[in-house]
């Protein structure tokens, strides 16, 4: 309610707004029949399969929400309602690593890391922090263990909502790393950069809508629910239910939405065969970024730095190699015809 006073019954706190709902469920649901239509047109299931689940958790989540809010007193409908939209925004950021690691493809010279290891690099961290998250919460929400315990949980989920921030930072820093060093190589072409740029203006929205959330669970986990707790104690963030539509829902309806418009596949070719060449220009295909170590071994150590210091690293730099030169480049009409 606009006046953030508690209804009675409510485990929102207030009594859901049935319009919001109504049209961000609209909103994500339309963007993912676009998602689905971008990739039978692209041909880009294995690059850009996220989009169209995460748009049906979020339809699904404020499907509930809806519901909610003519049956805010039903626990059920509460917790599938928050745990499914809660769900999509990982989800989003896994999205992200994915597009990442293509671009590196589409200029392999100046990537930081194997291309293929952004996502398994990223996903791994990502997995370790939602086990934090996962096993905190089994520990604050089990109100039969005792104050300390509680207190553990607690802070294995802050823990968690920290390390999300810095994984988004870490991401951000490889980027700009990579991005950087195709300026200083003088590779300027939009076909990179449009999409690096939209990956930039992404992590920012996930970014914001994680900061959102670690404000938002710091000030719920001081709380001593029990007799004679005052629910106007709780954070404005928690009584006011606009905190959630602007930091959750528009940030993430944006996010989608911003893919609908400059979607990776507009830019990058379908293969990831094919790269940039050096001139910035053209386009060449080629055998494609390989890493003969282990599986194991990649993910211990992505940038291959023991590689590096002993002078034994195993990648072949086959943009060097004869016959990947501008003269065998290929145009993008014949490599891409399904552009538009």
């Amino acid at each position: 309610m606009p006046s953030g006073h508690y209804v009675d019954g409510s485990y929102y706190f207030y009594a859901p707004n049935k319009g919001a709902a109504i049209f961000f469920l609209i909103g994500f649901f339309t963007s993912g029949l676009i998602h689905v239509w971008q990739c039978l047109h692209y041909k880009c299931w294995k690059l850009t399969p996220l989009f169209p689940f995460c748009c049906l958790l979020f339809t699904a989540g404020f499907a509930l929400r809806e519901y909610g809010a003519f049956h805010y007193d039903n626990l059920n409908v509460y917790i599938a309602s928050i745990c499914i939209t809660y769900a999509a925004p990982p989800l989003l950021e896994l999205q992200n690593y994915q597009i990442l690691g293509r671009i590196l493809y589409y200029v392999p010279y100046n990537s930081p890391l194997h291309p293929g290891r952004v996502l398994t690099s990223f996903g791994f961290l990502s997995a370790i922090i939602e086990s934090l998250n996962g096993w905190g919460a089994s520990y604050s929400a089990n109100q039969s263990l005792n104050n300390d315990q509680i207190a553990i949980g607690h802070a294995l989920i802050k823990t968690s909502l920290i390390l999300q921030i810095a994984v988004a930072v870490l991401f951000v820093l490889l980027a700009s790393t990579f991005h950087r060093r195709c300026l200083a190589t003088g590779i300027k072409n939009d076909r990179l950069n449009t999409p690096l740029v939209t990956l930039y203006v992404s992590i920012t929205l996930i970014l914001v809508r994680t900061i959102y959330r670690v404000v938002e669970y710091f000030g719920v986990a001081q709380l001593r629910f029990g007799p004679g707790f005052n629910p106007m104690d709780m954070s404005p963030i928690i009584r006011y239910e606009w905190f959630f539509y602007f930091f959750e829902s528009t940030m993430m309806l944006s996010n989608v939405v911003l893919f609908n418009l400059r979607h990776p596949r507009r830019y990058l070719p379908r293969s990831n065969k094919i790269y940039l060449a050096t001139d910035g220009v053209s386009e060449v295909e080629g055998p494609g970024y390989k890493d003969p170590r282990p599986f194991w071994v990649t993910l211990v150590d992505p940038f291959d730095i023991y590689g590096i210091l002993t002078a034994k690293s195993k990648q072949d730099k086959f943009w060097e190699l004869p016959g990947h030169g501008t003269s065998e480049c290929r145009d993008r009409a014949k490599l891409d015809t399904d552009l538009v």
